[in-house]
């Protein structure tokens, strides 16, 4: 009997989740209230994917659907992810999730125990992949004193105004712009303005790009004991910049003004509009490239562990980088849920498996065989 697998959102994400779980044996369903991106991923999978056409802010909705999933997948945007999340956990059905909800899911760890559910969040490429590496480099080192991540999904060419697109909701983008970064500095949790300690970085295939501070560390800022951790973002040169007018400007802003005697959030304003200027064209070629370093000391040896990943778009398969490396980690992780490789009720971040060779290992392997490497190289620190 398949294993019958539930998606919930049809974006770029969710229809890599769901291709890829059914191409590995589940019968799946995926769910939106967008009919059009329904409709492109039946058309894509020959109809063997399932659609269901609901409001996934509506938690009866979910409830009904979870009612009868062996696992469930949250590929929702932000603010909708935490409420899923708990409507699935209340189901007593399984859960991986690559939203990037504001909340801590963790405060949802008790119920998910109580319901003997395993619920994996956050993990797509980052976080999840990069917080999986930066634990298996804790693991790893016998004293982990830094880790770091730089980051970025960008369009392969650049093109005026913005040289960036976003495979994803330009308010989830917008969020990383205007929540404050927190960073591990000494053993204690700091935070910084997001967008500020610019920096010029030059990595291979790509050239230079800008790394600026994100929030991105989340649950590694309490998970691992390592004095030094920052996770920074990566965009052409001069994006930051433009960022940090649009939001000084009040762009980003979320209370409410009038305009024309209808009140409106700024920021609602200018991601509706970004949502043409940050669209992908069918077809248009993006890239993801993301660095983990992870530095300390093996025996008397000071060491660098370092992962290198740049992805590019399939044109084969017609599926983004982004969607590629984000939505396949999920995927993984969802068939160990399912395989019994990963039972341990509750609700866990990525790095929770970096000291597990086995999760770790397959992990690595089933991305490597869909084309997604992740590149290790280790060295004495001169």
């Amino acid at each position: 009997m398949k294993t019958n697998a539930v998606v919930l959102g049809a974006g770029m994400v969710g229809s890599v989740i769901a291709e890829d779980l059914s191409s590995s044996g589940f019968s799946v369903t995926i769910a939106d209230i967008n009919g059009g991106a329904l409709a492109r991923v039946s058309e894509r999978s020959n109809q063997t994917i399932s659609i269901a056409e609901i409001d996934c802010s509506d938690q009866e909705a979910i409830a009904a659907l979870a009612a009868d999933a062996d696992i469930v997948f949250g590929a929702l945007p932000s603010w909708l992810g935490f409420a899923a999340l708990e409507t699935v956990i209340k189901s007593g059905k399984p859960y991986c999730d690559i939203s990037f909800m504001e909340e801590d899911p963790r405060t949802l760890h008790e119920l998910a125990k109580k319901h003997g559910v395993t619920c994996v969040v956050d993990f797509g490429v980052a976080p999840g992949m990069s917080h999986l590496l930066c634990s298996v480099a804790n693991e790893t080192l016998d004293v982990c004193k830094r880790l770091d991540i730089v980051v970025g999904g960008l369009p392969l060419e650049r093109t005026w105004p913005w040289e960036y697109k976003a495979s994803f909701s330009p308010r989830d983008v917008v969020e990383e712009y205007i929540r404050p970064a927190r960073l591990v500095e000494h053993g204690e949790m700091v935070t910084r303005e997001a967008l500020s300690e610019c920096v010029l970085l030059d990595l291979p295939g790509v050239g230079t790009l800008e790394a600026f501070n994100s929030d991105g560390l989340r649950t590694l800022c309490d998970t691992l004991d390592v004095p030094f951790m920052k996770e920074r973002t990566l965009r052409y040169p001069g994006h930051a910049k433009q960022m940090k007018m649009l939001r000084d400007g009040g762009f980003f802003k979320t209370e409410e003004i009038e305009v024309a005697g209808q009140k409106v959030k700024p920021i609602d304003m200018t991601a509706k509009i970004l949502i043409d200027g940050w669209k992908y064209e069918e077809g248009e070629a993006d890239l993801i490239v993301m660095r983990v370093e992870g530095e300390g000391t093996l025996g008397d040896t000071e060491m660098l562990i370092r992962w290198d990943l740049l992805d590019y778009y399939d044109n084969e398969k017609g599926q983004s980088s982004m969607a590629r490396t984000t939505g396949f980690p999920a995927a993984s992780i969802g068939r160990m849920i399912v395989d019994g490789t990963i039972n341990m009720p509750g609700v866990l971040p990525p790095e929770t498996f970096g000291e597990n060779e086995v999760v770790v290992r397959r992990l690595l392997l089933e991305l490597e065989d869909r084309g997604v490497r992740y590149i290790r190289t280790m060295e004495p620190v001169s």
